[in-house]
């Protein structure tokens, strides 16, 4: 049954409208009609109008009242959001905004993986929207340079870091010089014509920030990675939407790594009797049927795997509208090596899609290792949980359908859901469950990398405070992954505080509200009831999740 949108549902839903009005990229994310050809403005100005219209819409929200108990978890959960945006704009980090993955600098290229591209007139909105990523860098400079003359810069290791990952949008036949041949749609030779300028435009656009960023920003660029305490505290608080003991989490993080060792140790021992973890995964490693050998392998063994795991789990565990049984598994275009999801149109004519950032040069994948990846981005993991909020618009504002994702939420419960299918017999084969665990005890790590790094703790042994070196050394001993994805993942830890850890936390205050509502519900809990109330919910901060369920 449809529910009467109230008073907040009206507020809510407006300011999605908003957004989508201040944000082409959110539009084309969500799939709302209009900003297919803009995208969105990184200027100060564009930053300090954005801050007023928070500021102006958490007054109105409060005053009003809730009348049923979605609108209180509506408005709960919306205030949080606003007033941790608006604390978070008056702290000044909106002027170091630049990091190796999660930054303008990557997203004004990144939303053109999402951008339609089937017809002509499409083409012709992207011809646009190639011309636009001038004026957006432009913007995005000013605000850097903003964050120059108040001495509030990135660290230079983020800094090199996107001069150097830049290449692949500046260089011969860059990213925009390939997307603009539309290779395999009819178009207009004018058109095609078109679409070279527009890409030489966008390209020459992301020369000018490589240019600045190397011969401005670098030479002023902190060369302090930690962010400190109180900044910390603020953007734990943003990425988990809940507020944590940071000293016991930290001590929480250690503890839990080393159970997470002794459980792969376990499992390595059932692969081989006596191995260790590295000797188990040499075992594994060197195991034919656990190899593919093309892009286009992995790619048809992921939508196998996902489109299975729909069926079965479908069938029994979770309920699972038509609508979400399309999940699209594709190669992304570019060469990062992250495993990515993205979310469905509001009206699914672009279904959720599991991406594979494939390194160059990378031929050869191990199944044993990623299967646990496909749960987590695909189902019960991501596109289970945001495609569901996405499809109950009969309960949910378009806010809470289309607009609020939290990393504690979101990525909390994609580990939840890897942990889930093991309890529910999906990784009974042990190299399918050693992966699952290399991926746990990865996350686990970082909860203890990344709070040590951004609080200035000691180093494990007493040796003085972590650094980079430290670092990569703490995590080459914890997760078995190439030298170039530790370092490009302890340089996303370095210049993301507070994100990484949001995985393993959100998934230990996932299982604490399941086990309290199993506590309250003793002899009639169904876990399958759990989950549906829970999802149906939708992306909320955990501290708003754990007052819903638990009340």
């Amino acid at each position: 049954m449809t529910r009467q949108p109230s008073k907040i549902d009206e507020l809510s839903n407006a300011w999605v409208v908003k957004l989508a009005e201040l944000s082409p990229s959110f539009a084309t994310y969500a799939g709302f009609a209009g900003g297919e050809d803009k995208l969105d403005d990184n200027s100060p100005a564009a930053i300090k109008h954005y801050y007023e219209l928070e500021k102006d819409l958490l007054t109105k929200l409060e005053a009003l009242e809730p009348v049923d108990a979605i609108d209180e978890v509506s408005k709960d959960a919306l205030a949080a959001s606003l007033k941790l945006g608006i604390e978070l704009h008056e702290t000044g980090l909106w002027k170091r905004n630049l990091d190796v993955l999660a930054s303008p600098a990557q997203g004004i290229r990144d939303i053109f993986d999402l951008s339609p591209v089937a017809t002509e007139a499409d083409w012709a909105n992207l011809n646009k929207r190639l011309r636009a990523v001038e004026g957006a860098i432009d913007g995005y400079i000013e605000t850097l340079r903003v964050g120059i003359a108040d001495n509030e810069t990135p660290a230079i290791r983020q800094v090199d870091w996107v001069i150097n990952d830049l290449n692949n949008i500046t260089g011969e036949n860059g990213f925009f010089t390939k997307f603009a041949k539309a290779e395999g749609v009819e178009l207009s030779d004018g058109l095609r014509a078109d679409l070279v300028e527009a890409s030489a435009i966008a390209t020459a656009a992301y020369a000018k920030l490589q240019n600045f960023l190397r011969d401005e920003l670098a030479p002023v660029a902190t060369d302090v990675d930690a962010i400190g305490h109180e900044r910390y505290a603020l953007l734990s608080r943003l990425f988990l939407g809940a507020k944590v003991d940071l000293e016991e989490t930290y001590q929480w993080g250690l503890e839990e790594l080393a159970r997470v060792k002794a459980e792969q140790e376990a499992v390595a021992n059932e692969i081989k009797p006596g191995a260790t973890v590295a000797e188990a995964i040499e075992v594994l490693n060197n195991d034919p049927s656990r190899k593919l050998h093309s892009t286009e392998e992995l790619q048809a063994w992921m939508q196998r795997l996902s489109d299975e795991a729909i069926e079965k789990l479908g069938a029994t565990h979770f309920d699972i509208p038509e609508k979400l049984r399309t999940l699209e598994c594709r190669i992304a275009p570019t060469n990062s090596g992250v495993i990515y999801y993205t979310g469905p149109t509001d009206d699914f004519s672009r279904p959720g899609r599991m991406w594979w950032s494939v390194p160059a040069g990378v031929t050869e994948f191990d199944t044993w290792r990623e299967t646990t990846t496909v749960y987590h981005e695909g189902v019960p993991g991501h596109h289970l949980q945001v495609a569901t909020q996405v499809y109950n618009r009969g309960e949910l504002n378009d806010w809470r359908r289309m607009a609020n994702w939290c990393s504690g939420h979101g990525e909390g419960w994609a580990l939840y859901a890897e942990r889930l299918m093991q309890d529910l017999g999906f990784l009974n084969d042990p190299g399918d469950r050693l992966g699952m665990l290399d991926g746990q005890r990865m996350r686990a790590a970082r909860v203890v990398l990344d709070l040590a790094v951004h609080l200035g703790k000691p180093r494990l042994d007493g040796t003085g405070k972590w650094d980079f070196d430290y670092a990569v050394a703490f995590m080459s001993e914890n997760v078995n992954m190439s030298a170039e994805f530790i370092n490009f993942e302890v340089h996303r830890y370095f210049g993301w505080p507070g994100q990484a850890p949001s995985y393993k936390i959100g998934q230990r205050i996932w299982e604490q509200i399941r086990n309290e509502y199993s506590a309250k519900r003793v002899g009639s809990f169904d876990i399958k009831e759990f989950h549906r109330e829970a999802l149906n919910l939708g992306g909320l901060g955990l501290d708003t999740l754990r007052k819903a369920i638990l009340g």
